[in-house]
């Protein structure tokens, strides 16, 4: 795997890189600033996999993709929780606000890899980014989910679910009618068979449907809390 971080603050940068080979996640290159990630973009091959801060030392970091095409997976990393919503929307990996933690990181290599196609490249559209537009990934995600239900067993749309959620060593389904179903699996193996452009996984024990979102809330060291439409058993840090 090629990883490149663009991150202005070099400290940040460092810590990254080290989180990263901890990870067996080998950074073959540190950039900190639009104007020398655009030069290098231009002279050499681009990587699989970029960790991404939006705001650098010389402007925004989308600026880069005005001046270079780039086809590379990308994982935000920021302080700004102002772009939480955005990069919901958009065909990014994760969105990792700082001071990263080393379990969310795991979390969001890992489901770099499950997404990685054979050929080791996931083509991404930064004129949609700009944009605010989805460009989905080829790939048949599970469009409904067959319940048990003592005898008798329930299908639902994966439209009409808001979120699967993790308690009591049990994994849940949570509809917009106001329901909850327990599931025979777990938010692991629900990774591979949820869309990336509608779940979005924003903690260990819960997956959103970004569709559903209601609210977005500034929470205490750069986290947020998520209010969706029905469900409110949790609060979704």
């Amino acid at each position: 795997m090629n990883v490149l971080i663009i991150e202005d603050e070099k400290p940040a940068a460092r810590r990254l890189a080290r989180l990263l080979n901890e990870l067996d996640v080998q950074v073959a290159t540190m950039l900190h600033s639009v104007e020398e990630s655009v030069e290098w973009f231009q002279n050499n091959d681009h990587p699989d996999l970029i960790f991404l801060d939006i705001q650098l030392s010389d402007g925004l970091s989308f600026e880069i993709f005005d001046l270079v095409e780039v086809k590379s997976a990308i994982i935000f990393t920021t302080a700004y929780d102002e772009y939480a919503l955005q990069a919901f929307k958009l065909n990014s990996i994760d969105y990792l606000l700082k001071p990263i933690d080393d379990e969310e990181l795991e979390s969001a290599v890992k489901k770099y890899q499950n997404l990685k196609p054979d050929h080791n490249q996931l083509s991404l559209d930064f004129e949609d980014i700009k944009k605010l537009l989805v460009n989905p990934l080829e790939r048949e995600y599970k469009k409904r989910f067959t319940i048990r239900l003592g005898q008798h067993l329930k299908i639902i749309n994966a439209d009409e679910i808001e979120c699967f959620y993790s308690e009591n060593k049990g994994t849940y389904a949570s509809t917009t009618e106001g329901r909850n179903y327990l599931l025979d699996t777990t938010l692991e193996n629900l990774e591979n068979e949820l869309s990336p452009q509608i779940f979005f996984r924003v903690s260990r024990k819960f997956y959103i449907n970004i569709n559903h979102i209601k609210d977005i809330v500034s929470y205490t060291n750069s986290r947020l809390i998520i209010k969706l439409k029905r469900y409110n058993e949790q609060e979704i840090i």
